[in-house]
């Protein structure tokens, strides 16, 4: 475990620095981008990624809207190549570095698709998320329930679910699998200026690494991961949606430990 987390630091440690002028938000990190032949920042992403800049003829950065894990693909052209290559990046802004960034919410039906749960993971997930209104008194929300207030066999079921299907639903919920699924992450830590840019599956060995277990808010942890009922929205029926969050400065944090 010691060597493992000393080469994430390493990683961390060699795709890290501080951001030159800054950046707000995915638009911006289009324009440096695009910008490459002059941009300190951009350049440094693209060796990250493995690129020669003296090879490089053109790179070509678009922002990537909708539903995919995918916020700014960049295409790049190498001299003398027929062949364009793509790369995809998850870009995540943080003003609070203690703070949560929501990875993903969908309603439970949705993740039912994704990850073929049996019926009695899917009742014990719309409860949680009060998609089904509990007939259980003395809880602590009489809309919902808590997975610390579900009986044993309920919660022992659930945890064994998500246990054995972790990486599955960590893949699905952080890169993702349609054709702009994403393979990097980029993480901008607002208040230090300092950007890390790291391969997708780093990101997914580091948040999936704990164990699965219920929290003393009743909610769960898959690794370093939270999944709880979004709530919010003024009471509208998408806070019965589920979500999954995590805290993406704490994979930057490790390189001060």
């Amino acid at each position: 475990m010691t060597q493992k987390l000393n080469n994430i630091k390493e990683l961390i440690k060699r795709g890290s620095s501080t951001a030159k002028g800054g950046f707000r938000n995915e638009d911006d990190v289009v324009k440096k981008f695009n910008n490459w032949k002059k941009d300190k920042d951009a350049q440094d992403w693209l060796k990250i990624m493995d690129y020669d800049l003296d090879k490089i003829e053109k790179v070509e950065a678009i922002k990537i809207t909708g539903s995919h894990k995918t916020d700014v693909q960049v295409k790049i052209k190498i001299y003398l190549k027929d062949v364009i290559a793509a790369e995809n990046i998850s870009v995540k802004l943080v003003s609070n570095p203690t703070g949560f960034n929501q990875i993903d919410k969908r309603w439970v039906d949705k993740y039912v698709e994704l990850w073929k749960m049996p019926k009695n993971i899917v009742e014990s997930l719309k409860l949680f998320t009060g998609e089904i209104r509990p007939d259980k008194k003395k809880l602590k929300d009489s809309r919902r329930m808590f997975f610390d207030e579900m009986d044993s066999r309920a919660k022992k079921d659930i945890i064994e679910f998500f246990e054995s299907n972790k990486f599955l639903v960590i893949a699905d919920i952080l890169k993702g699998r349609d054709k702009l699924s994403a393979s990097w992450m980029l993480i901008y830590i607002k208040p230090e200026n300092l950007w890390t840019l790291l391969p997708m599956s780093v990101i997914i060995n580091f948040y999936g690494n704990g164990e699965v277990r219920i929290t003393d808010k009743g909610s769960i942890k898959i690794g370093r991961i939270t999944m709880q009922r979004k709530g919010g929205d003024n009471g509208r029926p998408t806070a019965n949606m589920l979500q999954f969050k995590i805290n993406p400065a704490e994979i930057v944090n490790q390189i001060k430990k």
